[in-house]
Formats: structure tokens, sequence, C-alpha cells
């Protein structure tokens, strides 16, 4: 590490056997860790042997903290920054260091690993093309039922972190907001000894969860699939529009025109220009 740099360091989520090598090294040769809970992190740092210093950092750290972070940065020493599980700045503690290094001209390295929301998603069999992560709602139900009508109609598949306590009631609120018949995933205590993973309406999934008590414990990540996409339809503008172009230009160049004039999508006003043309 010839050159100082804030490195953002992954831990794992419950198994130990996940920290990748490179996170061992860098928490080896920092000069500083700056972690969400020391005591925490410390039996996990024991474990791998690491004896660099640490340094409590969390939402509710005073400028001081981040002061002594830079000073080290600055000083020539590098910084690596950990939370109590998984990717730092991921509904955890890190974003006013990370953008105080950069706005001193400070590299910031991050090194991949450990993720509970990315986990989750490659197990969850949703669409994964698109994806929006949501972090933990509202703790009060009715800032929760606003924050989850906000996003009824998103048609991305949605991931949220959700404190074991509340899941039951996340759920039927969610039920209640989305349908019961949406497809949703409860991915609970991933890679841990009792590791769940439940994929069923929300109706139904709320049903399981409310009749086995064991399933309102641990780390939690839910996975709603998104609101079917809404089909554009042209109106009869649009539909005016395209037919003066399609009649002086090739139908490629005419949807990709009149998309630009009316907004639409170029693949809706192709197809309606394909049906007009197949029609005559």
């Amino acid at each position: 590490m010839a050159v100082s740099a804030l490195y953002i360091v992954p831990t794992p989520i419950g198994n130990r056997a996940d920290m990748v090598p490179r996170a061992v090294e860098v928490l080896q040769s920092v000069g500083l860790i700056a972690a969400e809970d020391m005591r925490h992190s410390r039996p996990l740092l024991q474990h791998f042997a690491i004896e660099t210093p640490m340094l409590a950092y969390h939402d509710h750290s005073d400028e001081r903290v981040v002061e002594r972070v830079l000073s080290t940065l600055q000083g020539g020493d590098s910084v690596a920054l950990i939370s109590d599980a998984g990717t730092p700045l991921i509904s955890d503690p890190g974003y006013r260091i990370v953008d105080a290094a950069h706005s001193a001209g400070i590299p910031v390295i991050p090194i991949p690993g450990a993720c509970a929301a990315i986990a989750a998603l490659s197990a969850a069999g949703l669409p994964s093309d698109r994806f929006c992560f949501e972090g933990f709602l509202p703790a009060k139900s009715q800032a929760r039922f606003t924050a989850l009508q906000a996003l009824v109609a998103e048609s991305r598949t949605l991931i949220f972190y959700e404190a074991p306590h509340r899941l039951l009631e996340t759920v039927k609120g969610m039920a209640e907001v989305f349908g019961s018949d949406r497809i949703a995933v409860l991915a609970r205590e991933v890679t841990k000894m009792h590791e769940t993973i439940r994929r069923a309406p929300l109706g139904e999934l709320a049903e399981w969860i409310a009749a086995d008590s064991n399933q309102q414990r641990g780390e939690c990540v839910l996975l709603v699939k998104g609101a079917p996409q809404r089909q554009q339809a042209l109106d009869a503008e649009a539909e005016r529009i395209l037919y003066l172009l399609m009649d002086e230009l090739p139908l490629k160049q005419a949807s990709q025109l009149a998309a630009k004039i009316t907004g639409l999508k170029k693949n809706l006003l192709y197809d309606a220009g394909l049906k007009r043309s197949e029609g005559d």
C-alpha cells in the first residue's frame, strides 16, 4: 500500500469462511480500522489475527471521528472502513467518511465481498436484471404504509431489510398495498445455520410467518416481485404523427422520429407502424 487510501471492506454476514483473503490482507496492513461497533468486530479480527488499532464510527459519531480518519489518511496511512456485517454503507454507516475522503482527494478503494441484499437476490428466483434496494422501511405503521404505496407501481424487483420484530407486520402491509398474490421472498439468516429462503405470494408468506415464530428471528431480507409493466397505447395524435412520417420515411426512421416527438417508446411506435404496414 504505497499510496494511502480509504478501503471499504466487507465482512461476513454470518459465516466467517466468507471472509475474502484480500479483505484480511487489507485489514492487517492499514494503519487504522473504522468499525461500526468495536465490540462486535473484535472477535472477527482476533479470529483472523488482525491487530490493527480500531476506532468506533457510526451514524451518531461526531465530526472529530471523521477528522481523525482524515488526519490518518493525510498523514500517509491507509484506513479501512467496516460495518458489523456485510458491505459498509449498504444500510450501514460510512457515508460521511467516504464523502470526506473524496472531498479531500483521497483514493477510495472498494473490496468486493458479502452483501445480504445481493446474496438474497441471487437465490430469490425473481427478475434480477433490474432491481431497487429500499433498505429499511419506516418503523411506524402509517409512514411504512405511505412508503409502500409510493412503490406500488414500481416494476423492478424490490429489496428491503427488516427487523425481525417488525417482519410480520411489514409483510402484512405489503400484502395489503401490493396485493396478496404478489410473489415475494423471505431470505432470513443468510449464510447462517438457520438460513431460510421462502418464496410465496405475500398473503401466503404472511400466514407462514405468523404460524412459525422462529421465522421472526434473525437478519431478514424481503424481496418483492415488481409490478407488471403497463403497456403504453397510441392515442390518435401519436398515430397521426407516426403515419405522416411513415409516408415519407422508412419505418425504422419514422418510429425513431415519432418517439422523439411524442415521448412514447420507439418499440411501441415501431410495432404500431408494422401492423399498419401489414394491414395495407
